[in-house]
């Protein structure tokens, strides 16, 4: 830097440094935004050229180029592939083709028009069947990249040719670089190889090695992997795959660790018995493997179902004596002992959480205490000394729990369960905290028992307080309240207000109202007798007051006047409902009804209709007209479900339309509405009734009312032939009508007297009445006559309406009489002969079903015996219930003992359908069988497969506890659904262990390492591409978090094979990444939030444009911009990354840019004269003072806006008012 001296006391002035600029002429405004370089613009598109020589060109475009089919050509290409073709050709007929467009368009345009245009050569290569697959890649991606990049077609023969040809198809340039990649992928697959070797299965664990230390150092060493089938699997192969050189080293070297065992190994067996096994065994093999290695001797177990306990050894002679030895020391090492305690004090010897048992067993670390809850009796297991002492411990315990603790059982009906556990448990739970007892409610079959257990006062109390409450559930009663099931929710009330009243005032009675939606449950009440009585008459008021304000009445009222109801702000409305005390409901704005709806008592609902209607006819220009039309057409004018009358109405701008009531004789129709609409509906009317009465000739045949069923005859069957033949309607008289004997028949005039015809024959024949009689036992009359003459009934509907009359009760006569046609009277005659013959024939027999089956062999409701009574035609009639205390308590041995009155069941009918019956009643009694299924699988039987199994076979299958290890399943129902859900049971047991199986093989782990920088790409955007790798493979991922000691583990779970799949698909993409195009842009980190924009929604939208990944640094000061992808997107992402980088800091620097300090160099021509002589003056020169310029604007007084002088009032202008003065600012426009 220069510095040029001046004179101390020089000065000058701001008017002569910088002059004012000329009025006339216009400002120049300077342009402050200066551009530093160009801009660089990237791009992502591609262009490429290429040449077709005319002697490879195809001949039938060679003639037409650039016109017809060679036009339409490039066309449908350009269309296809997206990108821009220009073509030309030469002198010597050779064509230039000039692409433009994305690098992926430009690749499928330029492999279009080389099919098109140049003539295609073919090419066979000869590959390895195994390598195609290779080729291929997967989903065939690997093959069309090939042919995408070489512009050519590979044909790869299908997987069931067994050709090793290859066929290459494209240019010759193209063929020799698809033949080029084609082998270079074989060679590689080459190098490949996998071997199988078969080793006796003895020598597994000397190659596998203790903890399979051997084979794992054999693989890390040959790189190979070696693959051991496991013990539980009777397989002598095993497979070495990897590289073929480090495949057969490995193959060499367990070769030779076999020869060398078989000349030095020898077998010894030892029998131990099968319950020391685990002792040898150790956890997870741990003690097989430890032998192992420390004597070179491998200890075979037997397999777990063998029924001998031996054990087998094979190893080196010398080191076979020392390895039986460690086996028998193991398997002496433990001691079993037993404590006798009762199965139901075993939990309080484990206590809450296992602490009681813990603090036995705290000082014997080696002890293993067992406790069965299905033996009274408590295992303890361990060393020997320890196992005496903890046996001694536990002993004491045990006694001192029985002499404080003690239980008694009560037998309750089980409808009383439900009472005393209270609702959520409240009663049981009071009485648990009261008492501090422990109560278990059992309810099995036929044994339903309550608990307690506790201190012996605990107990003492608790029994009293549940027989007392016992006794009160016994003496409660229960009525059934039948309401309208409309007035159901009024009497619940808001928010079920009104029944919490009724049941406050009857606090002793359990009020249950009926579900929603049950019309005919009643309201169930049940407590004390008096107050039962007393709420059931509290209730039967409310219903009446509630019916007495629940009248409904619909008044129709037109749309367009509903407003006129409401009135202003709801004014009209609100002032009917409050003088009436009525409910008043309008239709919603867009319902299409018109129908307002009235509800309160009678008298209310009746004054508010009036003032509704009062208000429509004030406001409505409408009339009222009456037509004529009779009443018998009224039915066909309405039609079904009043569908016509409706159409009509809504076709006649909706007047409202009023037949007369039912009982009424009058024949006027009145239609309401406005003129126009009312007159249309009445000629409409009017139109419909003229239809019908020429359809409507009417005829009377008169019979006598007792002789109208056999006119009917059967099921209507007489009746309905004359209908059809003649096709008039014949109409009987009603209950209702006075003249009991006209007959009515409708129709054309034709068909009437055709009808009319046969009806008045058939009443002919059937006044020829006779009677006839035939003789009956007494003892059989009340069969016939029971149940109100069901059966004669029967009987008369069977044999046209045949009277049949049997004596009076207490008339000693066998005589009956039969009235009515006479072959009916003969079918009648055969039909009660074959009765009596049944009940000659009937007889009744014993089924003996102990009582505790009765309820089950009845089924639901009675279903399974009113299926077999209807099946078998008998009666079945069961014992009462027996109800005294321990009735329903099973006895041991029930085979022995007799049955009691309570166990027969009488079955009475004829005695092929009686044994019949009997025997299907013995069918429907439950048995229980044992059905064995692994214990390992319980718990996959239970749960939904378990309910499905029971619901679809009727049965109930009962699971062992988990706490006890056995393979049983109980299974009860009838024999047959028994042996159905056993059958069943088998195979899903099948199943299981093809699951469980699945799952082992599922359960594979394979971890691998991958640096974390790669693993956001592993996952993908939103997790895709690993959730794309997981469904393809239908394995589990699972990374470390970045930061963790093992954040470069990758871990795969699932098939052994999918599992190296997926790894070889996750490889692929870091290699995919490894082989990408990286470099570091240099940008200032005040841009970096800028470029990656709200969320990273700017960055991801270059990202997705240019295909490129883009990584900015976690620390704010760092400026390094990683770019990875292919070369040229990436070089396109950073042109345009930088080019956005500089507009952004352009935008910065105008933002932030400061008013610049003077410069020397703006005074040029004042300092251009002696001040210009002394730049290189000495030092000594005295200090100046700066340059000073006098008399610029921040010297100038600020003008007083309040000064009349400097700011004077214009004429005729408001004077301001004064306003206090205020610091002038330091700048100010001079004056």
């Amino acid at each position: 830097m220069i510095n040029v001296p001046y004179e101390s006391n020089s000065s000058y002035v701001y008017d002569d440094l910088f002059p004012a600029l000329p009025q006339s002429q216009p400002p120049v405004q300077r342009n402050t935004q200066q551009v530093s370089n160009k801009l660089r613009v990237g791009s992502s598109l591609h262009t490429q050229v290429f040449h077709v020589p005319y002697e490879e060109r195809k001949l039938d475009n060679a003639n037409t180029f650039g016109e017809g089919e060679s036009l339409r050509t490039c066309q449908a290409i350009t269309k296809d592939t997206g990108a821009h073709i220009e073509i030309s050709t030469s002198k010597d007929g050779s064509l230039t083709f000039l692409i433009t467009g994305k690098h992926s368009a430009v690749l499928d345009a330029r492999r279009l028009i080389l099919t098109h245009f140049q003539q295609q050569a073919s090419k066979q290569i000869s590959i390895p069947k195994e390598h195609h697959r290779w080729i291929l890649g997967k989903q065939g991606v690997k093959l069309k990249k090939l042919e995408k990049m070489t512009a050519t077609k590979v044909t790869v023969p299908s997987i069931a040719d067994n050709s090793e040809i290859i066929t290459i198809t494209g240019t010759k340039e193209g063929i020799e670089t698809a033949e080029h990649e084609i082998r270079v992928c074989s060679e590689e697959q080459s190098r490949k190889a996998l071997e199988r070797i078969t080793v006796p299965k003895i020598y597994h664990p000397f190659i596998l090695g203790p903890f399979g230390e051997r084979v794992a150092a054999l693989s890390a060493e040959t790189g190979a992997r070696v693959h051991i089938p496991p013990q539980s699997t009777q397989s002598d192969e095993i497979v070495v795959a990897g590289e073929k050189t480090g495949v057969l080293a490995a193959k060499a070297q367990i070769e030779q660790i076999y020869e060398e065992m078989a000349k030095k190994c020898s077998t010894v067996r030892v029998e131990v018995p099968k319950s020391q096994h685990k002792y040898v065994i150790g956890t997870r093999g741990t003690t097989i493997q430890e032998i192992l290695r420390e004597t070179g001797v491998s200890v075979e177990m037997p397999p777990p179902d063998s029924p001998t306990g031996t054990i087998t050894l094979h190893g080196p002679h010398n080191k076979i004596g020392l390895a039986l030895s460690k086996v028998c020391e193991k398997a002496n090492s433990v001691k079993t002992a037993t404590v006798d305690a009762p199965t139901w004090i075993h939990k309080y010897i484990i206590g809450k959480n296992g602490s009681n048992i813990k603090k036995i067993t705290q000082d014997f670390s080696k002890v293993h205490v067992d406790i069965t809850h299905s033996e009274d009796k408590v295992k303890i297991d361990g060393p020997p000394e320890e196992v005496e002492r903890a046996q001694v411990e536990l002993d004491e315990f045990v006694k001192n729990l029985l002499a404080t603790l003690t239980y008694v059982e009560l037998t309750v009906d089980p409808k009383f369960f439900k009472h005393i556990i209270g609702k959520s448990g409240s009663n049981i739970n009071r009485l648990k905290d009261e008492t501090g007892v422990i109560i278990n409610i059992i309810e099995n079959e036929g044994n339903n028992v309550i608990r307690i257990e506790g201190s012996h006062h605990g107990v003492a109390d608790a029994e009293r307080e549940l027989r007392d409450m016992v006794n009160k559930l016994e003496n409660e009663r229960t009525k059934e309240v039948y309401v309208d099931h409309r007035y159901i929710k009024s009497l619940i009330g808001v928010r079920g207000e009104k029944i919490k009243e009724i049941r406050e005032k009857f606090e002793r009675v359990l009020i249950t109202l009926p579900d929603q939606g049950q019309k005919r449950s009643p309201i169930k009440l049940r407590g004390p007798q008096e107050d039962v009585d007393k709420c059931e008459k509290y209730l039967h008021k409310l219903m009446k007051e509630i019916a007495e304000s629940s009248y409904v009445q619909e008044v129709p009222i037109f749309k367009q006047f509903h407003k006129f109801i409401i009135g202003k702000g709801g004014a009209n409305l609100r002032k009917i409902r409050d003088e009436t005390q009525t409910a008043i409901d309008l239709p919603a704005e867009g319902d299409d009804s018109d129908v307002i709806t009235v509800r309160g008592k009678r008298e209310n609902v009746e004054e508010a209709v009036k003032r509704i209607q009062q208000i429509h006819n004030e406001k409505a220009n409408i009339v009222t007209e009456e037509v004529t039309i009779a009443p018998k057409y009224y039915n066909y004018l309405i039609g079904a479900g009043g569908k016509l009358i409706h159409s009509i109405m809504e076709e006649c701008g909706g007047v409202l339309i009023i037949f007369p009531p039912a009982e009424s004789d009058s024949d006027k129709v009145i239609i309401k509405g406005p003129v126009e609409d009312v007159e249309k509906a009445k000629q409409q009317l009017l139109a419909h009734a003229s239809e019908r009465e020429l359809a409507s000739h009417t005829a009377t045949v008169r019979a006598k009312p007792e002789h109208h069923k056999f006119l009917i005859g059967k099921s209507g069957a007489n009746i309905k032939k004359i209908r059809e033949q003649t096709g008039a309607r014949i109409i009987f008289p009603t209950e209702k009508d006075e003249d009991k004997e006209a007959i009515f028949i409708i129709g054309r005039e034709d068909q009437v007297e055709a009808a009319r015809k046969q009806l008045e024959a058939a009443v002919a024949d059937i006044s020829n009445v006779s009677e006839g009689e035939m003789f009956v036992d007494p003892r059989h009359h009340r069969h016939f006559v029971a149940r109100r003459g069901e059966v004669l009934r029967r009987i008369a509907d069977e044999c046209g309406g045949v009277q049949i009359s049997f004596p009076r009760q207490g008339v000693a006569s066998d005589r009956v009489v039969l009235k009515g046609p006479k072959e009916c009277i003969e079918a009648a005659k055969i039909r009660m002969n074959e009765i009596i013959e049944d009940l000659e024939a009937k007889v009744t027999i014993d089924c003996v079903i102990p009582q505790k089956h009765h309820r089950t062999v009845m089924g639901a409701r009675g279903a399974k015996v009113k299926d077999i009574t209807a099946e078998y035609d008998v009666q079945i009639k069961f014992p009462e219930r027996d109800t005294t205390e321990g009735a329903d308590i099973p006895v041991r041995n029930e085979e022995s003992s007799e049955p009691g009155p309570n166990d027969i069941i009488k079955i009475t009918g004829r005695p092929k359908n009686c044994e019949d019956a009997k025997q299907a009643l013995l069918d429907q009694v439950p048995i229980t069988i044992d059905v064995e299924v692994p214990n390992d699988l319980h718990r996959l039987l239970a749960g939904q497969k378990r309910r499905d199994l029971m619901q679809t076979y009727d049965v109930h299958i009962l699971m062992p506890p988990n706490e006890e290890i056995t393979d049983i399943v109980k299974v009860t129902g009838t024999p047959t659904n028994v042996e159905k859900a056993k059958e069943a049971l088998l195979e899903k047991i099948v199943e299981m262990e093809k699951e469980k199986e699945d799952r082992l093989l599922r359960s594979y782990e394979l971890k691998f390492e991958v640096d974390p920088e790669y693993h956001p790409l592993v996952i993908g955007k939103g997790g895709s591409v690993i959730t794309k790798i997981r469904t393809d493979y239908g394995v589990q991922i699972n990374l470390s978090k970045r930061g963790e000691p093992d954040d470069n583990i990758i871990t795969i779970q699932g098939y052994e094979d999918k599992a190296h799949q997926a790894k070889e698909a996750i490889m692929a993409i870091v290699h995919q990444l490894d082989n990408q195009y990286r470099e570091e842009v240099e940008i200032d980190p005040r841009v970096h939030r800028r470029l990656i924009g709200q969320r990273g929604k700017n960055i991801r939208r270059i990202m997705d444009d240019y295909k490129v990944e883009i990584r900015f640094p976690k620390q704010g000061d760092d400026s390094t911009v990683v770019i990875t992808g292919d070369e040229d997107n990436v070089l396109d992402a950073r042109d345009h990354l930088l080019n956005l980088a500089e507009e952004y800091l352009q935008d910065v620097a105008d933002r932030y840019q400061r008013p610049a300090a003077p410069s020397l160099a703006d005074f040029g021509e004042v300092l251009s004269g002696e001040n210009a002589t002394n730049v290189n003056a000495s030092a000594n020169n005295p200090p100046s003072t700066g340059f000073v310029v006098k008399g610029g604007p921040w010297e100038q007084r600020a003008p007083d806006t309040a000064s009349t002088h400097e700011f004077p009032i214009m004429p005729g202008g408001p004077r301001p008012a004064a306003q206090p003065t205020s610091a002038p600012p330091a700048w100010g426009p001079r004056r």
